[in-house]
């Protein structure tokens, strides 16, 4: 990582932050490389390189989704906002609103980890009933 990611000195940062930022740039870096591999693959005439590319992409959405897992097992911030979001039939605008939603007021921690909110606080809903 270099210094150039940060946006404050690095010995400011309490070790939860300097986590999630190596976790939340290697996501963009793995998202980046996934969407360079589909472009590269779409615009290939070689069937074997186009297979390889599609290959490579695959390798990278593996990469990303990993990440994903590790923000949503060590940030409730993130946690909250997958339970709300990931995996519902809801519109996506709507997931919020749906029954069962999360109320904002924390996320259940996931199996075997610890849930770290590193904000140390939270508002709750901010919607009006």
């Amino acid at each position: 990582m270099s210094s150039e990611d940060l946006h404050i000195p690095r010995e400011r940062l309490s070790p939860e932050a300097r986590l999630l930022h190596y976790a939340i740039v290697s996501l963009k870096e793995e998202l980046d490389a996934a969407d360079w591999y589909r472009q590269r693959a779409d615009d290939s005439e070689d069937p074997a390189l186009k297979a390889v590319l599609l290959h490579n992409m695959r390798d990278e959405v593996e990469h990303a989704a990993m990440l994903l897992e590790w923000l949503r097992r060590n940030n409730a911030v993130f946690a909250q906002q997958f339970d709300t979001y990931l995996y519902t039939e809801a519109a996506i605008i709507e997931a919020d609103a749906a029954p069962g939603a999360p109320t904002g007021r924390g996320a259940a921690a996931p199996a075997g980890g610890n849930l770290r909110d590193d904000l140390g606080f939270t508002v709750g809903s901010l919607k009006g009933k």
